[in-house]
């Protein structure tokens, strides 16, 4: 999940002539070089960052890079980082540094320090980081060879190991070393001009450390070096920075918000799942009240995908590991995946995806193209092995349930059947209340082609059908370079929540590699045999998931449609209970799931504890109530309406029910 930033103005290329700064060119320009919308590195014709004091060999023209852009962001928290692991140095002589890159709304540093960071180490690293800032050093990229580069830093272990690694070096350690020659960045002193402290370091950076207008650190973590169990465990300091302090606490705000709605703290305050440590990491049990919401789910998605003309069958939770041989799981998606289990004298796996046995039963028998589209779906359930650093709540867990389709298609019937699937997508996620949403297309890194099967022609034409319905759709269409499944290329559905985040949900992938594993084929309508393509589509993601997000969506206050309890029944005093409960079997005779308080306590705490559960329709009764034949209304905004009879305040909930309204009734809707 993320925070959405503000795409930033376009402004026309500026040319950097030979001998030089882009500072110097930018300047001349009238581009603005301070506060928000100020540039703070360039980017250039070759889509490279580079800093403000860089100078080309030749005319080149460059773009400005704002610092509230994302990829000024970007080189703002990096350049946090540094200064983070500057003021840790200061403070804590003899820390070695590990790997300090810009992360999600944020950046971390790790460290292996003489002892674990506290809360309080925490606020004096940051009034030392206030210092330097105020300071205005200088960031300064120094070029270094790798002889020197060990010379310089033979104290530093783990920065002798990414000296070794450069070459190979990707994902966040690529901001330290990569392919080419080294850096390093020099904190210079704003007056004498000497080096304060140095870092390996690919940059860009800011061009000072005052340009680094907000800043605060979050919390300290133990994290393994390199991300491997295997490894020395260090400290991780996170941190977020913005491009104001407005921004900053704008941030702050939605993490106060985010903690309000975490669904691991609702789902044990609504009693809907939990995480036993007895069952293990990552497999969540739903308790009866999320087991309404699940099955509601459940229940919703079977009766869309059966109007939408798919075919419900079921697979085995197991496989004998030729299955996934076959589907090119193994060797691509190993890792991902449980160690097998031996059972007379062959290793099974539990599956981590359903689309191999989807193509055991398409291939079951002849088809013609006469059953083209063929839609195959079921709720699979599937476990992958994920590290424990990564498991959260239900959003990332290792066993979970997929409403999975596959549809077997002509290479003709692809667009077409894409289209349905995203339509079909879209449909459902309106209906569960979410409607802000844009596309993401992933893509085959071309550059590691090892981690990829099938020719370079059939990934062009999967990922050109893929970009044309979702152009078409006139959603925004984002790309993901190197995201793509081994298989094939895919469209993801990014919704955004009530509070702006960004969560991915829903698939659609293109595959044009299984059908060629399994031999499937089909008869044309010329006799001849052929191959079919294969469409992949997980509508919530995972149930799991989805459960996760809709509660912090609706902050646990589900649409009166989903709720676990859609009424609770309270009494002002004992004698109003068999009244209430005749009521209430009236209700669920209509189809209502409907609870009775009859406990020791006041009527008040009663209220109290309704508005707790989120329950969206509250039916309180006195004497005067039983007398009338009616009750009085109390809806979790707190509005309330008197003396309804019971007749009218059956139908008025059924049928508030029943339309599967998103919003949560109020006494205003009733005017």
């Amino acid at each position: 999940m993320s925070a959405s930033v503000s795409p930033p103005a376009v402004v026309p290329p500026v040319r950097v002539v030979a001998g030089t700064t882009a500072y110097d060119a930018l300047r001349e320009a009238g581009i603005e070089l301070s506060g928000p919308h100020g540039a703070v590195v360039v980017r250039d014709t070759g889509g490279t960052l580079r800093d403000l004091e860089w100078s080309p060999a030749a005319d080149t023209d460059v773009e400005p890079v704002p610092a509230d852009s994302p990829d000024g962001l970007a080189v703002l928290r990096h350049s946090a980082a540094h200064v983070t692991a500057q003021a840790v140095q200061e403070l804590f002589p003899g820390t070695l540094l590990g790997i300090g890159p810009p992360i999600e709304d944020g950046f971390y540093y790790d460290f292996l320090p003489p002892r674990p960071f506290t809360p309080d180490d925490l606020a004096a690293i940051e009034k030392k980081m206030a210092e330097i800032i105020k300071a205005n050093q200088r960031f300064s990229r120094r070029e270094i060879d790798d002889d020197d580069a060990r010379a310089e830093l033979a104290h530093e272990r783990f920065k002798l190991e990414l000296i070794g690694l450069k070459s190979s070096a990707s994902g966040e350690e690529a901001t330290e070393v990569g392919a080419g020659g080294l850096t390093m960045y020099d904190n210079l002193d704003a007056k004498s001009g000497e080096r304060v402290w140095t870092d390996l370091c690919r940059g860009p950076h800011l061009p000072t450390t005052r340009r680094i207008p907000a800043v605060k650190l979050m919390r300290s973590a133990a994290a393994y070096w390199r991300g491997s169990e295997k490894n020395e465990q260090l400290q991780r300091i996170y941190g977020t920075a913005w491009a104001t302090r407005d921004d900053l606490k704008a941030h702050l705000f939605r993490l106060e918000e985010a903690a309000k709605r975490d669904h691991r703290k609702l789902g044990t305050e609504l009693d809907l799942f939990s995480f036993p440590d007895e069952i293990g990491s990552g497999l969540p049990v739903f308790h009866p009240k999320g087991g309404v919401i699940k099955r509601e789910m459940e229940d919703y998605v079977r009766r869309r995908h059966i109007e939408e003309g798919f075919e419900y069958v079921g697979t085995p939770h197991i496989s004998k590991e030729g299955t996934f041989h076959l589907s090119g799981h193994l060797p691509y998606y190993a890792d991902g995946m449980f160690p097998p289990m031996e059972f007379e004298g062959a290793n099974y796996y539990l599956k981590a995806m359903n689309c191999p046995m989807h193509n055991l039963i398409y291939r079951s028998r002849g088809r013609s193209y006469r059953e083209l589209p063929l839609r195959l779906f079921e709720f699979g359930h599937v476990y992958r092995y994920e590290k424990s650093g990564v498991i959260h709540g239900l959003t990332r867990v290792r066993g979970f349930a997929q409403d999975d389709s596959h549809s077997y298609v002509t290479p003709e019937q692809a667009p077409a059947e894409i289209k349905h699937l995203l339509d079909f997508i879209l449909g459902l996620l309106r209906d569960f209340g979410l409607d802000d949403y844009y596309l993401e297309l992933s893509t085959r890194d071309d550059a590691n082609p090892g981690k990829f099967v099938g020719e370079d022609a059939e990934w062009a034409v999967a990922t050109e059908v893929l970009r044309d319905v979702a152009v078409d759709s006139g959603l925004e269409l984002v790309p993901d370079p190197g995201g793509a499944a081994y298989y094939g290329p895919k469209i993801s559905v990014q919704a955004k929540d009530a509070i702006g985040r960004t969560w991915q949900l829903a698939t659609i992938q293109y595959d044009f590699n299984q059908p060629r594993g399994f031999e499937l084929e089909y008869q044309a309508d010329d006799g001849t045999r052929k191959r079919p393509v294969m469409i992949h589509s997980a509508k919530f993601g995972s149930i799991e998931r989805f459960v996760g997000v809709l509660t912090e969506h609706y902050a646990g206050a589900f649409p009166a449609w989903l709720a676990p309890v859609q009424v609770v029944g309270i009494p002002v005093s004992a004698d109003q209970v068999d009244y209430l409960y005749e009521i209430a079997r009236d209700l669920k005779r209509v189809g209502l799931r409907v609870e009775v308080d009859d406990s020791d306590d006041r009527m008040q705490k009663k209220i109290r504890t309704a508005q707790k559960q989120k329950v969206p329709f509250m039916l309180i009764a006195g004497g005067t109530d039983v007398e009338n034949g009616a009750v009085s209304f109390r809806y979790r905004d707190g509005s309330q309406r008197n003396g309804i009879p019971i007749g009218q305040a059956i139908e008025e909930i059924a049928q508030f029910v029943a339309r599967r309204l998103n919003t949560s009734p109020d006494a205003s809707f009733y005017a």
